[in-house]
């Protein structure tokens, strides 16, 4: 069939509108970063319809993205654009097959791992913390409901305060996309997490004594919320960060020999720079390796922080080998 005359950019829309049924507002911002920043390429080196474009072209930005970043990275990057090749032989755009012959750069095994996590040891010491100097806070809760439960930030800005089961005590995780809340997963990512009545008490006494009383731009009344309504993204991250510098949970000391009072990473907008702190998603690792260690089975686990055995194994239990032969001894037998 014969190609269309189609500009690299006309194509970046379509596909992207394509991508918007079915995924993310923020992985649909994700491929628009990667394939604008292709087709930015594509058009400096002459390339202004997607008819010339082939194989040899795809290497030689595949080449170019290598200088500049990390092979994971490159990676990642070359499978948004094979998706997008294929969605382009799909309309005619490039020629049948294309897609199969882009080469993915290949990563040690121990490259696509990232290790950074909270330890069980760091969380014990971060709650007690919290709790007697935060006491049902922002802070206090959003640590906590990351930490007990392993959840995702979406997750975690999805709930409502209606969400909050105090009886059982559960927290109900629903996608609603329409209303500013939609999950990683969509619809797959809804579940009811059980929570401990500790956990619980904690959430009660936020909404009865610190949450202030508000509503998002949807009328909803978000269960952790700011003064404007419902907590962005980047304020759970900041709150975690600051959380997490070991001198704020451990009476002072800098294991980075750094004094405080001359410290960069001391103000809420710079302690993600302190080399002790962790991202949110750290304490989702976290939880999931304390939780197998803790003898919770990998299914139990899987399904309780949305994720499969597979992803579970390969990127956030991190467990050493004698945790994860303790976890075997219990079935093992003589014979």
């Amino acid at each position: 069939m014969k190609l269309k005359p189609t500009p690299p950019r006309d194509a970046l829309t379509r596909y992207l509108r394509d991508k918007r049924t079915h995924v993310s507002a923020k992985s649909v911002a994700n491929y628009k970063s990667t394939l604008q920043r292709f087709c930015d390429w594509l058009d400096d080196n002459g390339i202004h319809d997607l008819r010339d474009l082939d194989s040899e072209i795809i290497q030689q930005y595949t080449e170019y993205r290598l200088e500049s970043i990390k092979p994971i990275s490159a990676r990642n990057d070359l499978r948004t654009i094979t998706n997008y090749v294929r969605f382009c032989e799909s309309v005619n755009a490039v020629p049948q097959g294309l897609g199969d012959l882009i080469r993915i750069p290949r990563v040690p095994e121990e490259d696509e791992v990232n290790d950074s996590l909270l330890t069980k040891e760091e969380a014990d010491a971060i709650l007690p913390h919290l709790a007697k100097f935060e006491y049902a806070s922002d802070r206090h809760v959003i640590v906590l409901i990351l930490w007990k439960t392993g959840m995702r930030i979406s997750g975690l800005r999805a709930l409502d305060v209606t969400d909050f089961d105090d009886a059982r005590p559960a927290l109900a995780v629903r996608h609603r996309p329409d209303t500013g809340t939609p999950l990683k997963r969509r619809s797959k990512g809804e579940r009811d997490v059980l929570i401990a009545q500790a956990t619980a008490d904690v959430i009660r006494d936020y909404i009865r004594q610190n949450r202030p009383d508000v509503t998002d731009e949807y009328d909803r009344e978000p269960l952790i919320a700011t003064d404007h309504g419902r907590i962005v993204r980047t304020g759970i991250q900041r709150h975690v960060y600051t959380a997490t510098r070991p001198c704020t949970y451990n009476g002072g000391d800098c294991p980075f020999k750094d004094d405080p009072a001359d410290c960069g990473a001391m103000t809420w907008n710079t302690a993600s720079k302190c080399p002790g702190s962790v991202s949110p998603h750290a304490l989702r690792r976290g939880y999931v390796t304390a939780a197998r260690n803790a003898g919770q089975p990998k299914d139990v686990t899987g399904e309780r922080v949305n994720m499969s055995g597979r992803v579970l194994d390969k990127h956030y239990d991190k467990g050493n080998h004698a945790d994860k032969a303790e976890r075997r001894r219990e079935f093992i037998r003589d014979v």
